[in-house]
């Protein structure tokens, strides 16, 4: 049978069970989940947070991930600055980044939403202003996000993947995870 874990990424945790890139410690997976055999179904930065999707089934995970299968990813992104309509329609029609276009996007101005707080906290600057942006995307380019506001003049401060396809990290607080 199948097995499909959702878990809620904290920031500054690597997508990847072990830490094979630098002499200090840094927190992985196995930190927070001891389930034998599950793979993480794409990848979420270390400066990222929330929904990541593990599974045992390589096609199922295949499916996930894979662009060519358009699975829509869902964020909820703090940026600087305050998008006009110019910018959110740029992110709709979709930008050009370094290795080339990206699809369209969907995307909306949002109230800050309740989140959990993250440690550490965003910076705050008094005189700069900050927003909120609902962005789905059907791809899932490194760090393609982040390189996409900024393309558009408002860097990311703070990105938290709320939604992939039908799943939801929906009340599960970061470190936390369930069986779907």
């Amino acid at each position: 049978m199948t097995r499909l874990i959702l878990f809620n990424k904290p920031y500054g945790v690597l997508s990847q069970f072990t830490d094979r890139g630098t002499d200090t410690a840094r927190a992985t997976l196995s930190d927070h989940i001891g389930i034998p055999g599950v793979y993480p179904a794409g990848r979420l930065d270390r400066d990222s947070e929330g929904l990541l999707l593990l599974t045992d089934d390589g096609a199922l995970q295949a499916r996930i991930a894979s662009p060519r299968h358009k699975t829509p990813k869902t964020y909820l992104v703090q940026v600087e600055g305050e998008p006009d309509a110019a910018s959110l329609e740029r992110l709709r029609s979709g930008v050009t980044l370094n290795d080339g276009p990206t699809r369209p996007a969907r995307v909306r101005r949002i109230d800050p939403p309740p989140l959990w707080d993250r440690d550490p906290p965003v910076r705050y600057r008094k005189s700069v202003p900050d927003s909120w942006i609902e962005l789905t995307i059907t791809e899932g380019r490194n760090r393609q996000v982040r390189r996409m506001t900024a393309a558009v003049g408002f860097p990311t401060l703070r990105l938290v993947r709320w939604r992939v396809g039908a799943w939801e990290v929906g009340d599960l607080a970061p470190g936390e995870w369930r069986e779907a």
